[in-house]
């Protein structure tokens, strides 16, 4: 018995077409409807999203935080827009951190000493000459005392959804070459607004002098400070180089770049959105580090080439620095709590010791 929705056997050539067109058209209506279910099914909504930072837009930063938004975009088949305000423009990293608690800013990328004041054990990540290289910092920041150190966050209205790179930093100033520990003597340093900072160059010599980053180019530029510490690539794109003529490489601290979230922005979303944002994050996060290093590395380069007179501190003059920091040391261990700083370095001895 034939089944009664075959086709009529023989078919001429064009009823044979017409009936292909037709079962042509119905599977891509059953295409499109199971499409359109599948959206349906999937709880996403149409959002409007700020993300503010400090840097340029062709930083570090900025190369992250055009990477998240498109990442989301695409994700979200752009439902979900991130609108980008690079160079300060909705303020300093403070003001930034307090948005973000009140859900006025929806992301930003934070460097751990503007974090201090909400959780003190974050001063941990600013401790100088903590880390050698690269190796070390992606270990630590992707194991568990990473993990542990972000896990805090939500209680003060941030969510941490990644760690970025801004680099080792060094410093740049207007007065002098810096080949020795005497060299530092007297220099007014900006520095960021966090008591790690202010007391290391206190230590070290130096008149540190905290203000929020979209202040520092003016502040070099009218002489209120004579230098700045930052990484290579941050001097090069926030144009340092042209109110500094010396650039000291010290590596004296590294910093991370924490991709931040507001909580109550993060706690408004499905689940959909929210994993949209975690995985956009996620892949941001490996993105920018390899970014972020390759910049740093040009950067160097590129200023020199603009004039910039540079050169490294020897390994027995950053061991000076280093014997001249260690009160400060003794002082953060305490601030930080002695057991976390002793795991610190128990990790970071099992990482030396593998490679």
């Amino acid at each position: 018995m034939l089944n009664q929705y075959a086709f009529p056997f023989p078919l001429s050539i064009s009823k044979m077409r017409r009936h292909g067109m037709a079962i042509a058209i119905a599977i891509v209506g059953l295409a499109a409807f199971i499409q359109s279910e599948s959206v349906m099914a999937t709880d996403i909504k149409e959002r409007n999203l700020k993300f503010a930072f400090v840097q340029p837009l062709d930083s570090n930063q900025g190369v992250g935080a055009q990477r998240f938004s498109e990442l989301v975009s695409q994700k979200s088949g752009g439902k979900i827009s991130v609108k980008l305000f690079p160079n300060g423009t909705l303020g300093g990293e403070v003001a930034v951190v307090s948005s973000l608690q009140g859900g006025v800013i929806d992301f930003s990328m934070i460097a751990p000493a503007l974090l201090v004041g909400q959780l003190k054990e974050q001063a941990i990540w600013d401790t100088p000459f903590l880390f050698s290289n690269y190796k070390e910092v992606d270990a630590i920041f992707d194991g568990p005392i990473g993990r542990k150190l972000s896990s805090r966050l939500p209680e003060k209205g941030l969510v941490s959804l990644a760690y970025g790179d801004h680099g080792f930093r060094n410093v740049a100033n207007s007065k002098r070459s810096i080949s020795k520990l005497e060299d530092i003597d007297g220099l007014k340093i900006r520095v960021p607004q966090s008591p790690l900072y202010i007391d290391t160059f206190r230590a070290l010599g130096a008149n540190p002098t905290p203000l929020p980053f979209p202040e520092v180019y003016s502040a070099l530029e009218n002489k209120t400070v004579d230098g700045v510490e930052q990484p290579n690539g941050s001097i090069l794109a926030s144009r340092f180089s042209e109110v500094s003529k010396y650039l000291t490489v010290t590596r004296h601290i590294y910093t991370p770049i924490f991709f931040l979230m507001s909580k109550k922005t993060l706690d408004q979303m499905s689940g959909d959105e929210k994993k949209i944002i975690q995985d956009a994050a996620n892949e941001t996060a490996l993105f920018q580090r390899e970014a972020s290093r390759a910049m740093d590395q040009k950067a160097l380069a590129t200023l020199k080439a603009n004039g910039m007179i540079v050169n490294e501190m020897s390994n027995d003059e950053l061991t000076r620095l280093r014997i001249k920091l260690q009160p400060v040391m003794v002082k953060y261990v305490k601030e930080i709590g002695e057991p976390l700083v002793n795991e610190m370095n128990a990790e970071l001895q099992k990482i030396r010791a593998k490679n």
